[in-house]
C-alpha cells in the first residue's frame, strides 16, 4: 500500500523529491492531485514512511 508523504506545490518540485528519494534507496511515487492548480501528490511504500520522512526532513529544511 502506498502512502502520501508530501504535496509539492509544482511538477518541478515533486520531480526534485522523488529523485532524491530514489537516490536514497526509495521506491517513489508521484501523482497530479488538482490539475488546475497543478499540485503533485508524493508517495511512498507504507512500511518506509518513517524512514522516508527523516530523509525528506533534510531535503526540505536543509
Amino acid at each position: 500500500m502506498w502512502t502520501v508523504i508530501y504535496i509539492a506545490p509544482t511538477a518541478k518540485t515533486a520531480d526534485k523529491i522523488k529523485l532524491k528519494l530514489t537516490e536514497e534507496g526509495f521506491l517513489v511515487k508521484t501523482r497530479p492531485i488538482n490539475l488546475s492548480k497543478q499540485q503533485f501528490e508524493i508517495l511512498v511504500p507504507s512500511a518506509e514512511v518513517q524512514e522516508v520522512q527523516e530523509v525528506l526532513n533534510t531535503i526540505l529544511h536543509p
